[in-house]
């Protein structure tokens, strides 16, 4: 089953315990929250404080996306926050394995996210303490950034390895996830759409619809690959 998580930096802040609400009532499977210091990324958005405020407005799953700089430092205040689930990004500490084992430890799960550029053989030796892989299908830190078209080779490349040491691993996309690069990125082995302005933000379509519009899309793509088998 392919998970839609909306992104809640697309999400409308001024309204942004009404947009939860109508999200989870929508049928999303989880939320999408991604932290950004200013430093590792070019911006800011939310922080813990925020997401414990919202915790309480829905009981799926909180994905918290650390895009700083020494994630290992600020894990406790993530998981105190309400987070479920963490990635961190390879890129950003010295400490992946230490970081990862953390968190498995503390009953959350764990995720590594990777840039466009970064080589997937930061994943090989951490393998078995990766609950999901976010591959990062934009320069991250705006939202609304054009699909870098080499991901799909790297989704299926990261799909290839998983299955060849046999783990257990979901694959998270993020970026520019919508109905023109959906099909692309499942065909080569996604199970978790991070979505934002791509395909449910939309000023003239209500979040009910949008999630309802996606769901009908997944599924019609489910009914014609089953058609073909």
């Amino acid at each position: 089953m392919t998970l839609i998580g909306p992104s809640l930096m697309c999400a409308d802040m001024g309204n942004l315990q009404e947009s939860v609400m109508r999200l989870d009532r929508a049928g999303v499977d989880f939320f999408h929250l991604d932290i950004m210091d200013g430093s590792f990324v070019p911006n800011f958005t939310m922080g813990p404080d925020l997401i414990k405020r919202i915790r309480q407005f829905s009981d799926k799953p909180f994905d918290v996306h650390l895009m700083v700089e020494r994630p290992e430092d600020h894990l406790d205040l993530f998981i105190q926050s309400g987070a479920d689930m963490i990635s961190i990004h390879a890129e950003a500490t010295a400490h992946l394995q230490r970081s990862l084992q953390k968190l498995k430890n503390d009953g959350i799960k764990a995720g590594v996210a990777l840039n466009p550029s970064t080589p997937i053989t930061e994943l090989e030796h951490v393998l078995d303490v990766v609950d999901y892989v976010t591959v990062m299908t934009v320069n991250p830190g705006f939202a609304g950034q054009s699909f870098v078209p080499l991901m799909y080779k790297k989704i299926k490349k990261i799909k290839e390895l998983i299955q060849s040491e046999g783990y257990q691993i979901d694959i998270q996309v993020d970026g520019n996830i919508g109905f023109e690069t959906i099909p692309g990125v499942l065909k080569n082995g996604a199970d978790m759409l991070v979505c934002g302005t791509s395909c449910l933000f939309k000023n003239d379509v209500l979040l009910e619809d949008a999630v309802g519009q996606l769901r009908a899309f997944l599924e019609q793509m489910k009914m014609k690959n089953e058609g073909c088998a």
